[in-house]
């Protein structure tokens, strides 16, 4: 009796474990339902004069089409020598177009782009320094040659196309070698303006569009530098190579009024207008 009930658990035991198995085989068998994903979103790489315009055009092209873009900052010629080494950026928006060019030429862009923007430089100080903002910077000039000159932050001329221009306007105004031993180098042009307007500096000659900018004009003045000073900071901007629909999406947003408006708020110059 004992051996005929041990011999009926085997063979219950035996048919659970078949089931089982039967029922793990099925369910593998059953299609994995279909999840939906979410596309990446697309990495923009942009000179960091356009900070604050462009977070702006970031925030209105999110609520008009409910799609959004990540934005890097830097200097121009940083960011072009990121993109030549791989970094997976889709778009760039440079403060001058010969690093789009540069990008062109070694095939790393669709076509050369758009100019969507000339810049201006000013002269930016807070409203407690002892330099007063003007346009030919005479009171700079006044201030180096009676021995009272401060530091002055420019971004880095090396590769930082505002720091150039502001090289530029220094050299054109007679200006250079004496203000170099007061210079504060910015590695951008938005860090130049964080040092003038935090006073680690007693000014410093940056973005129009910075000094625009409501953070900075709670903090001081500033005067804007004629053109002609300087070379003309033609800004380019344009897809890479492999950039998605949604990047394709937003170079179209920045060319549409809604974005070339915002642009023109913080002093641009837009071509064509």
């Amino acid at each position: 009796m004992m051996r005929r009930r041990g011999a009926i658990a085997r063979l219950l035991l035996g048919g659970l474990a078949t089931l089982a198995l039967v029922a793990v085989g099925a369910a593998a068998e059953q299609p994995s339902p279909k999840v939906a994903r979410t596309p990446p979103t697309p990495l923009v790489a942009a000179a960091s004069d356009l900070k604050f315009a462009l977070d702006e055009i970031v925030a209105k092209f999110r609520h008009d089409t409910g799609a959004t873009v990540r934005v890097t900052y830097g200097s121009s010629g940083n960011l072009a020598r990121q993109i030549a080494q791989g970094a997976p950026y889709e778009l760039f928006l440079s403060a001058d177009e010969q690093y789009v060019r540069w990008l062109a030429d070694r095939g790393l862009t669709r076509g050369d782009g758009e100019l969507y923007a000339i810049g201006r430089i000013a002269l930016f100080a807070p409203f407690d320094s002892p330099l007063r903002p003007d346009a030919e910077l005479s009171h700079l000039a006044r201030r180096l040659s009676d021995g009272t000159a401060g530091r002055l932050a420019i971004a880095n001329p090396e590769h930082a196309p505002y720091g150039r221009a502001a090289e530029q306007a220094l050299r054109s105004l007679g200006l250079w070698e004496a203000t170099r031993p007061h210079l504060v180098l910015g590695e951008n042009v938005a860090q130049a303006a964080q040092f003038a307007a935090s006073g680690n500096a007693d000014g410093g000659l940056i973005a129009h569009s910075l000094a625009l900018a409501p953070e900075l004009r709670r903090r001081g003045s500033y005067a804007l530098i004629p053109e002609s000073l300087h070379k003309p900071l033609r800004q380019r901007m344009v897809l890479l190579v492999g950039a998605s629909p949604a990047a394709e999406r937003f170079y179209e947003y920045l060319r549409a009024p809604a974005g070339r408006g915002i642009l023109a708020g913080y002093g641009f110059a837009i071509p064509g207008e």
